[in-house]
């Protein structure tokens, strides 16, 4: 996979296709919105959807780990779908997070559906963190200086590839700010064009689409 260059209130960093920020000058990887045991939380409501979403989240998660090599991984709030997730975890489940654990300072940001929530014994609960030019938290705030990374929105964009339409997970970013896409495997999306975003961005984005092997940045005029 090839990731692609992006500067965020001075900092170099990288998006990859996977769906992840790396940051090499902190060897830090971010990734947002995982939504661990989502389907075990539609099923208690009488939604019934196979329950592999989170092994399914963590071998991609396991997997950026095992390229990048990070110190740190940073998991962007809504980690889990709601407070009760990390109980349903499955034996299996729970091993890889402990390994994930074991490589990485593990690093859980509190996001509107997890809440205080925290693995025992696995990584450190913030409600957000700065580091460097940088402040990472779950939901981005109008108004905000500059350095904010983000993610909750789950933001897709749309554009024409061709004889058809092609829509994908993306990053936004201004170069003030910047909000990453969802990486849990059961996740929606919100697109960029939506007037939620438009407080947020009020000079303009653009957007970094997500293919299976490349990400490649549009300006906002390019979307439909």
């Amino acid at each position: 996979m090839t990731p692609l260059d992006l500067v965020v209130n001075g900092a170099a960093l990288q998006a990859d296709p996977a769906g992840a920020l790396w940051w090499p000058e902190h060897r830090l990887l971010a990734v947002a919105d995982l939504h661990f045991e989502k389907a075990s939380s539609l099923a208690r409501r009488g939604q019934l959807l196979p329950p592999y979403d989170t092994r399914a989240t963590l071998a991609r998660l396991a997997a950026l780990v095992a390229r990048h090599r990070p110190a740190r991984l940073l998991c962007l709030g809504d980690s889990f779908h709601d407070v009760g997730g990390p109980a349903r975890l499955d034996a299996e489940d729970l091993a890889t997070l402990r390994a994930l654990s074991d490589e990485v300072e593990l690093l859980w940001v509190e996001g509107n559906h997890d809440p205080g929530v925290l693995p025992v014994g696995l990584g450190r609960l913030v409600d957000e963190i700065a580091i460097g030019p940088l402040l990472f938290r779950h939901a981005a705030k109008s108004g905000f200086a500059g350095g904010e990374v983000s993610g909750h929105y789950h933001p897709k964009a749309s554009v024409n590839g061709g004889a058809r339409r092609v829509t994908g997970r993306c990053f936004v970013t201004d170069g003030r700010r910047l909000i990453l896409p969802a990486f849990g495997q059961l996740t929606g999306g919100l697109d960029v064009r939506d007037e939620a975003y438009a407080p947020l961005f009020p000079r303009g984005y653009e957007v970094v689409l997500l293919g299976q092997r490349r990400a490649v940045r549009f300006p906002r005029a390019a979307l439909v």
